[in-house]
């Protein structure tokens, strides 16, 4: 058969198939099997559903991402350069490059999601299906969902447009400008109290929001407000940059009573203790030390491990949850960031600067001057130190098959030690856990430490290859007590605000705060409680921002550990293991080498500018100060 004659049947072939779908109106109206239509959606409560708890993934990886917002302040240091971190830490940051931005942060990816919430509000505005008390939970989440996505671009950009409504095409204008700052904080407090409203009184699901949830996030941005980087007198005074800056409104209040601000945030604060929902909160004194480590833990797990007491996980008012069937990122916090001598990356570990900050265990400050101190820098600690942080001799899980017969003791090794050899000489053995090691040394720690904290310590969780099931904290409820005793201070109510900070602190087995402690250096305690209570969760990169205490912390540099140990007179050892009988440590804090990361502060750090394609976009953008 010829090519011509091929041809022809083909094109009979096709016309004939042609006709015979031109007579049947199902072929024109096929819908798309990998879409669902607008109709379908808002008719189907089941869809509708789906739509809204899709928006969730605005949340991303909560903070779980391999490198984390901790890595940005001076809570730790990400091990692998190159990826934008540098920019904001060295304060290099500019409009067209901002820097690591995780993308629960993200300008467009908050807009994105908060035109979802609009789509909701529009559709059920008037709901095609009547399950009246389903609308209300759907819209209640919406409501929440907009405040938060909201409340995340406020607490890195300042004020931005607020949109409320879904823009349609063939508009004559998609510009917006910039509200302000006290505009915003009442739009997402307006949405809070909505949304608290629809949803009390509804079941509640994982990972979903609640009424109490949606107090939690009023009584975060009521305390922001509050707060001196957004009282533009106070923030003027501290930074020439804002002092200079034409639209100040933008960043904070330029009038109004700020004592009323504090009693705000204190009464949306209380609102929230007031749900009783504390884990171990009802103590009269510390527990031991050992006891204040095991609770810390279990807190930081938030019910997901199974070594550790699963109650905590009531004090999470709203988490990021992860599927195992997805592979989520969120699932890898061990192999991201557990030590290298485990087969871990030891991405972002924790500074010398942050291990220096938890107090010792009877309530006194560590000081290298102390030649106690310095001599066992990780003796008699907060409890909280060893339940965040793996230090140098802190036993851990047991090592993998390959490694094992080198270090049968598990514990941690990030220092250089004298050992014996086969010839019976001395010779310098490097740690594990070491970028020395002889198991991937490039994921070795730059700070001689490495994150513990949302690390399932299960044996059975080999963190390399094998996935966990901490939830990411979004608000917690010790979150809101914190939040709660700021506002006490900043009103002068010093007593009321001990008598809480204690509670969180028998709960881990530290010793009252003094009466005599009031004023400013209660607020300095506070300020240093809340720094170790809530480590590596997204709040130390805000809350040196809104204290204005950016320039003396994350301006300064990373500062690590060096550790030596000598053999003392006629030990001899073989195998390494951590041994105060049979060595003398040497502990030696040093800065980071600079050719690493050479941090530094400018005040334009304060906000984070809006990137050059939003304001090309949108021309009634007006560039935050600095930029």
């Amino acid at each position: 058969m010829n090519t011509l004659k091929i041809k022809h049947i083909y094109m009979y072939m096709f016309v004939a198939l042609f006709a015979a779908a031109s007579c049947s109106d199902d072929f024109v109206d096929t819908k798309p099997l990998n879409e669902v239509p607008d109709s379908d959606v808002w008719a189907d409560p089941a869809l509708s559903e789906a739509f809204v708890v899709g928006i969730y993934n605005g949340f991303g990886q909560g903070g779980f991402d391999e490198q984390m917002q901790a890595s940005l302040t001076d809570e730790a240091l990400f091990t692998h350069p190159g990826r934008g971190i540098n920019t904001i830490n060295e304060s290099r940051s500019n409009p067209s490059d901002q820097g690591w931005i995780n993308g629960s942060y993200s300008w467009s990816e908050m807009y994105k999601r908060i035109r979802a919430t609009n789509l909701v509000l529009k559709n059920l505005e008037e709901p095609m299906f009547d399950e009246p008390e389903l609308v209300d939970r759907l819209k209640g989440e919406a409501y929440f969902l907009r405040a938060f996505f909201y409340q995340q671009l406020l607490r890195y950009y300042g004020a931005v447009p607020l949109v409320d409504r879904v823009y349609e095409l063939g508009e004559e204008d998609y510009t917006v400008s910039r509200n302000t700052y006290e505009e915003c904080v009442n739009f997402i407090v307006s949405d809070c109290d909505t949304a608290a409203g629809l949803l009390e009184g509804q079941p509640t699901s994982l990972g979903r929001a609640t009424d109490i949830s949606a107090m939690a996030l009023k009584a975060r941005i009521l305390l922001y407000a509050a707060s001196d980087l957004h009282d533009i007198s106070t923030a003027s005074s501290n930074a020439s940059v804002i002092a200079g800056y034409d639209h100040p409104e933008y960043l904070g209040y330029t009038s109004g009573s700020r004592t009323e601000r504090w009693e705000k945030a204190k009464v949306a604060a209380k609102a929230v203790v007031d749900m009783n929902m504390g884990y171990k909160l009802d103590l009269s004194e510390p527990v031991t030390p050992q006891e204040g480590k095991e609770n810390y833990i279990a807190l930081s797990l938030g019910g997901g491990s199974a070594v550790a007491d699963a109650a905590a996980g009531t004090e999470l008012i709203l988490g990021r949850f992860f599927v195992d069937e997805k592979d989520e990122g969120g699932a890898y916090v061990g192999r991201n960031n557990g030590p290298n001598g485990y087969h871990n990356w030891s991405g972002n570990t924790p500074t010398q600067n942050l291990v220096d900050d938890y107090e010792m265990i009877d309530g006194t400050r560590f000081d290298w001057d102390n030649p106690v101190h310095a001599a066992a820098p990780y003796k008699d600690r907060d409890p909280r130190l060893y339940a965040s942080i793996l230090h140098d001799g802190a036993d851990w899980k047991p090592r993998t098959s390959d490694v094992e017969d080198g270090e049968p003791f598990n514990q941690i090794q990030t220092g250089r030690y004298e050992v014996i050899n086969d010839s019976g000489q001395k010779e310098i053995f490097y740690g594990y856990d070491t970028r020395n090691s002889s198991i991937e040394d490039w994921n070795g720690s730059y700070t001689g430490y490495t994150m513990r904290k949302f690390i399932d310590p299960d044996p059975a969780i080999v963190d390399q290859n094998t996935r966990q099931q901490i939830p990411w904290p979004v608000f917690k409820y010790t979150e809101a007590v914190l939040n709660y005793a700021e506002a006490c201070i900043a009103l002068g109510e010093d007593e009321e605000a001990r008598s809480w900070l204690n509670k969180i602190r028998y709960r881990v087995g530290m010793p009252a705060i003094p009466d005599t402690e009031s004023g400013d250096v209660l607020m300095d305690r506070y300020r240093n409680e809340r720094r170790v209570e809530l480590a590596y969760e997204e709040h130390r990169f805000h809350d040196a921002r809104r204290w204005m205490i950016a320039p003396e912390t994350l301006g300064q540099q990373v500062r690590t550990i060096n550790i030596f140990g000598a053999l003392k007179a006629g030990a001899d050892i073989e195998v390494y293991r951590y041994d105060p009988e049979s060595y003398d440590y040497t502990y030696t804090p040093q800065e980071l080498d600079p050719g690493i990361e050479n941090r530094n502060w400018l005040d334009k750090m304060y906000f984070i500018s809006i990137h050059r394609d939003e304001i090309n976009r949108n021309d009634k953008l007006v560039q935050n100060p600095g930029y």
